[in-house]
């Protein structure tokens, strides 16, 4: 039985690796390039993408926002004038806890990637199952908010070891907490060595302008657009 599971889950995530690809090659050939954007609900995406969607220095970016149910995150989004579409995972038993590779592969018709150089997946807020599912992403970024606990990376490795880039989110709150922002970074190189990391706050704009030049960078490849 045990080894009948493993077979299933294994052929699962091939299944989803080759759409994956296919996504991947649907990006490429319109000069799209794709960020995966996930944590846990709360840690503060959405707020991090208020932050710096609109003034991406003539790069055009676009979202898909993954959510169980309700557009309230694409709402918040939607007065940034980017392209936003909704996707949502309600229609399985309460709903999927994560965007995998055929999903995204659904909501192609509805992105704009011709008039598009950057999109940004903000994936349903989990941090486990999202870290499973590749969905033709070029990078991942992880949020981690230090509301959250230092033993975070410990007990989610596969999230924050298959990032290229870890926030940590909510920063001005440190003086009210009792939260060693050491021990995080310590846990989070005890599983991800040497992974890239910004100290950021989304309510105070400390460390946005780095997380901003980040994601321009990621788009640097492409031709950027006056």
């Amino acid at each position: 039985m045990h080894r009948t599971k493993v077979k299933v889950v294994e052929e699962a995530l091939d299944a989803n690796n080759t759409i994956a690809t296919a996504n991947r090659a649907d990006f490429d050939r319109d000069g799209v390039r794709v960020v995966n954007f996930m944590s846990a609900p709360g840690a503060g995406k959405t707020s991090l993408l208020e932050r710096v969607l609109g003034d991406l220095r003539g790069i055009r970016p676009g979202v898909l926002e993954g959510d169980v149910q309700g557009s309230m995150d694409a709402d918040r989004l939607a007065h940034l004038h980017v392209p936003v579409t909704q996707l949502n995972t309600d229609s399985g038993f309460g709903g999927e806890c994560h965007l995998d590779a055929n999903m995204v592969r659904s909501a192609l018709p509805a992105l704009p990637l011709a008039d598009i150089d950057l999109l940004v997946i903000e994936n349903v807020g989990n941090l486990v199952c999202p870290a499973e599912f590749r969905v033709g992403e070029d990078a991942r970024v992880m949020v981690c908010s230090v509301t959250e606990g230092e033993d975070k990376p410990l007990k989610y490795p596969l999230m924050f070891r298959t990032c290229e880039l870890v926030l940590v989110n909510k920063i001005d709150l440190l003086p009210h907490l009792d939260f060693d922002l050491d021990k995080l970074l310590y846990n989070l190189d005890a599983v991800h060595p040497n992974v890239e990391r910004m100290l950021v706050s989304a309510r105070t704009g400390e460390g946005i302008d780095a997380w901003r030049d980040w994601l321009a960078g990621v788009a640097a490849p492409h031709e950027v657009h006056a």
